[in-house]
């Protein structure tokens, strides 16, 4: 199948070839991915443009001489969220309120200078969260642009003692820089400057501080209509379990568990997949051979009644129960 690539494609092909600095290379890798068309004819070329973004990433921390955690994290759990903001906002308080990661906490700026991630728990899964240096007047460090461009999501964090609104906007405009866009808009819809589209949710901070409520109110009104905004306090860890539930819902994923023929649903492993996920995605999921070989599988939960056998193409809700037979 040919790969039917678009003018732009080869444009960012040739700032890839005239690129000097690693991040410019990089950069033009990820504009040639974002621009690829999504079928078949193109799975090699993606699988080549990523490796080669990896092997110049790895090239650069070798000459930067950085940590190899501070540049390139790999996934774990059902998805990865990068914790963004300004200094002093309290991403770092709330990595460590809600995760088993440790960063540096201290109630002065710039005490993150690498990325830390941490493993968030919610019900039975559990989700990454990264820690990262702050957004300032200075340059960030070009590896911060590759690790937010590969998470799931972002968690804004917002210090509502400080003008949230002016730091939202320091925020989105950095964010700029980098090309990267928040929200559910996509690729082509506005600025043709922006590469990808992030989920993203705004977590205004510190309201257990005084006059923070007007604060608050102001950043819901002006971004509820964009992004999902809630509120907490990380050092007193008020509504972290509402974060936690708000998070699991800006991810749009679900939870589907398995069961063998006569046996009882595996409760505590779910398959996590996106929402509008198939029966045919979830067997994949678990093999990726089962796609093909499908016969049918029963279901619980979202089909008409318990046990029904269901069709390859049936949209699965959160918690249902599938049996595949094969």
């Amino acid at each position: 199948m040919p790969a039917n690539l678009p003018p732009q494609y080869f444009e960012a092909e040739k700032r890839f070839r005239t690129a000097k600095s690693a991040e410019d290379k990089v950069m033009a890798l990820e504009e040639m991915l974002a621009i690829m068309p999504k079928h078949k004819g193109t799975d090699h070329l993606k699988a080549e443009l990523r490796h080669r973004i990896a092997k110049l990433t790895q090239e650069a921390e070798k000459k930067s001489g950085a940590k190899r955690a501070s540049m390139l994290i790999e996934k774990e759990g059902a998805a990865q969220v990068a914790v963004i903001g300004v200094p002093n906002a309290g991403k770092s308080q709330l990595v460590a309120s809600i995760t088993n990661a440790s960063p540096q906490v201290a109630g002065y700026p710039f005490t993150t200078h690498a990325a830390i991630p941490g493993m968030m728990e919610f019900e039975n899964i559990q989700i990454q969260l990264i820690d990262t240096p702050p957004f300032s007047e200075q340059p960030v460090e070009w590896w911060l642009r590759h690790l937010i461009t590969r998470a799931d999501a972002l968690l804004l964090v917002i210090d509502l003692t400080s003008d949230p609104l002016t730091q939202m906007e320091k925020v989105t405009a950095q964010l700029e820089q980098m090309r990267i866009g928040i929200g559910n808009r996509k690729l082509g819809e506005g600025e043709d400057i922006i590469l990808s589209y992030k989920k993203a949710l705004i977590v205004g901070n510190k309201i257990d501080e005084e006059n923070t409520g007007d604060g608050y109110l102001q950043l819901k009104k002006r971004y509820i209509r964009e992004l999902p905004v809630t509120s907490i306090s990380a050092k007193l860890g008020t509504s972290l379990e509402e974060l936690r539930h708000e998070v699991y819902r800006m991810l749009d994923i679900i939870r589907v568990y398995t069961k063998a023929p006569g046996q009882k649903p595996e409760l505590d492993t779910p398959i996590v997949l996106g929402k509008g996920s198939t029966l045919a995605d979830a067997a994949e999921s678990v093999h990726k051979d089962f796609r093909a070989n499908l016969k049918y599988a029963r279901i619980w939960g979202s089909g008409k009644h318990d046990g029904v056998m269901a069709k390859r193409n049936h949209i699965l809700q959160d918690g249902d129960i599938i049996e595949l037979h094969l």
